[in-house]
């Protein structure tokens, strides 16, 4: 790396991806900063995304007694009166725990940071605005951009910061409302309605189109509408909003089909863009789409100036901390010209709803797309040892076969546990293993786990027997023919030749 410059490496942003990058860069003893307009490290996932989202679901389960309720009624809780109180004590200690954690890696790799707006002003050169109203400006030799996303906010909707919300206002509510609208059933309108049902607050989740969680097989989506609607979230498909009135203290929300709901907050969570405004991308050759987002080679992550890289949601799908960390790792080590092992083809995409839901590789509408024969397993957590013991009346596990070479093509899970049991099936997947790998192996009993087990006899039992299984008969012997009889025999066919 040239000396020319001031590091060889800046990144803009400090989530999943920057983060990851950032470790790589210093344990490869290259000069890295970290530039971040926050004042506390680790960007939208540490501060209003995955990790706050992920711990208030942890709570909202541990506090209400959701898991012990087939047990003990749906009127069980561990805590009568839940107040927004109860939920962020435990999100303040576990955000302050990451990032006590996050600036300890950086320290102890020796990676620079900065707090401040960072703009570029030429090919190699950023200028960095802070709050006290001070600039620098820093060079690189190499740049990545991982600023993440914001939250869409359309001129429609009268955000006020209390009772009309985006994804990441709401955690700062100052009390759980009775009565919630969520507009848009993406991942994190699911995800925080299901949330807030299992607090017994009356949820309406509205979404325009007329499916949502598309990428989901179509049996995980039917079952998991069937226990969210039974749960008490009154799904609203194929409803456009018309508007939105703030009446003060109800909120009123008008769909296209005339019908009206009112509530006391309003939760608009219908997709994010891209933070590259701020970036001066022009200064430098660099375009977006229409939400903001880059274009990048995904192999390498380089845009289409080749020392600029761009990595994590900024790039669109997945979208997934987890995704993130494997591509800002793998940009890191592609900028400073260091080999590194390729990403695996088959990754885990989890929702944290509730229930949860997780799935690795293709779903059953892509097999059949592809017009590739498949034969499907199907596991019910009620059949397990293990769901008995933990009360569970639903979850399921589908895994999905190639008749042809019996590989894996696909799992898709709902239920407790969905996203830890997923990477089961993502080892096996990547592995190249067949159906009789859940045949042969031995599960932990009892286990959730052992769903794959069940699913996969469930297969395997319908499937074509392999030849080296098929049994095969003895062929039958001639029964020898006694001499007796055999004279017999003998004499009319003797008496036939002397006639003629």
């Amino acid at each position: 790396m040239s000396d020319e410059f001031d590091y060889d490496l800046i990144i803009i942003g400090s989530g999943p991806s920057g983060r990851a990058a950032a470790i790589q860069a210093g344990k490869l003893h290259r000069r890295v900063l970290v530039i971040d307009r926050k004042d506390r490290l680790g960007g939208v996932s540490v501060h209003t995304g995955t990790i706050p989202s992920k711990t208030l679901r942890e709570t909202v389960l541990n506090l209400s007694g959701w898991r012990e309720r087939s047990f003990y009624g749906r009127s069980y809780r561990v805590k009568d009166q839940i107040g927004a109180e109860d939920l962020k004590a435990r999100l303040h200690m576990t955000l302050d725990y990451e990032v006590d954690v996050l600036e300890h890696q950086f320290n102890r790799n020796h990676v620079d940071t900065l707090n401040g707006l960072a703009k570029f002003i030429g090919p190699n050169e950023v200028e960095v605005a802070t709050e006290a109203g001070e600039s620098t400006r820093l060079t690189a030799e190499k740049f990545l951009i991982a600023t993440g996303t914001r939250t869409y906010r359309p001129d429609y909707v009268p955000f006020n910061g209390k009772t009309v919300v985006d994804g990441d206002e709401f955690l700062e509510m100052a009390g759980i409302p009775r009565s919630l609208v969520v507009i848009g059933a993406g991942v994190i309108g699911v995800e925080y309605a299901t949330m807030f049902s299992a607090l017994d607050v009356r949820v309406t989740l509205i979404e325009p189109r007329e499916t949502f969680l598309d990428f989901i097989d179509k049996t995980l989506i039917q079952d998991f509408t069937h226990q969210i609607r039974e749960n008490g979230v009154d799904l609203r498909l194929g409803s456009a909003v018309e508007s939105i009135e703030d009446a003060g203290e109800h909120i009123e929300v008008s769909l296209a089909n005339g019908r009206h709901v009112r509530a006391e907050m309003l939760l608009f969570a219908a997709g994010r863009m891209g933070a590259t405004e701020a970036l001066n991308l022009d200064a430098v050759g660099l375009k977006t789409d229409h939400r903001g987002r880059l274009s990048v080679d995904r192999k390498t992550y380089q845009t289409a100036v080749p020392h600029i890289y761009a990595t994590g949601d900024v790039i669109g799908h997945p979208s997934l901390a987890s995704t993130s960390l494997q591509q800002g790792r793998v940009a890191a080590c592609h900028a400073l010209e260091t080999p590194t092992l390729p990403e695996s083809p088959w990754y885990p995409y989890g929702i944290y709803s509730v229930p949860e839901m997780s799935t690795c590789g293709m779903s059953e509408e892509e097999l059949k797309e592809r017009g590739i024969p498949y034969e499907v397993g199907v596991a019910r957590f009620r059949e397990t040892s293990r769901g008995h013991i933990m009360g569970l009346e639903h979850g399921m596990l589908k895994m999905l076969f190639s008749l042809k070479t019996r590989r894996v093509l696909g799992v898709q899970i709902v239920g407790e546990g969905a996203t830890e049991l997923i990477h089961i099936a993502q080892a096996v997947l990547n592995l190249k293993g067949t159906v009789d790998y859940f045949v042969q192996n031995t599960f932990n009993y009892p286990t959730l786990a052992e769903a794959y087990k069940i699913a996969g006899l469930d297969a395997f039992n319908r499937m074509p027997i392999p030849e080296e299984f098929k049994v095969r008969k003895p062929a039958r012997k001639a029964k020898p023919v006694p001499k007796a009889e055999a004279k017999a025999d003998a004499k009319p066919a003797a008496d036939k030749k002397a006639a003629e």
